[in-house]
């Protein structure tokens, strides 16, 4: 297993559609395997294909927490299927380096998925893990969470990046 490099917003990677997985090989095992453990490296709580520069329809989550586990899921050319409800909350990405901002989402989420063994599943949740099925498959769609925020607090951001970015390519 490796760790991947995760790409870092504004890479055009992170902002390409997915394609959907053909099948379940041994190379697609491995990219599980790598962006599993990228995920835990980084530390966060999802990882999407496209966030390692793969343009693939392919996720993994966990959102368990010191006090609570919950199951690791891999997340094969996953859907959402049924929403309800709405929820506010901070949310920040491994793509988008330090910021975060309040986005509103679905409460609860039901999403159709593959497994790493190729078996369709249905998983649902809400909270953390509606918020986390929302925002990787909103990466294989080249959506990133500040495209969900008002455009005032997206300006300044995208400013923050730019100036950045700018600074970094003065030091070189």
């Amino acid at each position: 297993m490796a760790v991947l490099e995760i790409r870092k917003y504004p890479d055009p990677a992170l902002r390409r559609k997915s394609r959907p997985v053909p099948e379940i090989t041994p190379e697609i095992r491995e990219l599980i395997d790598d962006m599993i453990e990228t995920m835990y490296a980084a530390p966060g709580v999802g990882l999407a294909a496209p966030q390692v520069g793969i343009p693939l329809r392919l996720a993994v989550i966990d959102v368990s927490t010191k006090d609570e586990k919950s199951p690791l899921l891999v997340l094969v050319n996953p859907e959402i299927i049924s929403t309800e409800g709405e929820l506010n909350e901070e949310e920040g990405c491994l793509s988008v380096k330090d910021f975060q901002s309040v986005v509103t989402r679905f409460a609860r989420v039901r999403v159709r998925a593959i497994d790493r063994d190729g078996k369709p599943y249905e998983a649902e949740g809400e909270g953390l893990l509606a918020r986390a099925f929302q925002h990787e498959i909103d990466h294989l769609n080249g959506v990133l969470f500040i495209d969900r925020i008002s455009p005032l607090k997206r300006n300044l951001f995208k400013r923050r990046v730019r100036k950045n970015l700018k600074e970094d390519k003065a030091a070189i």
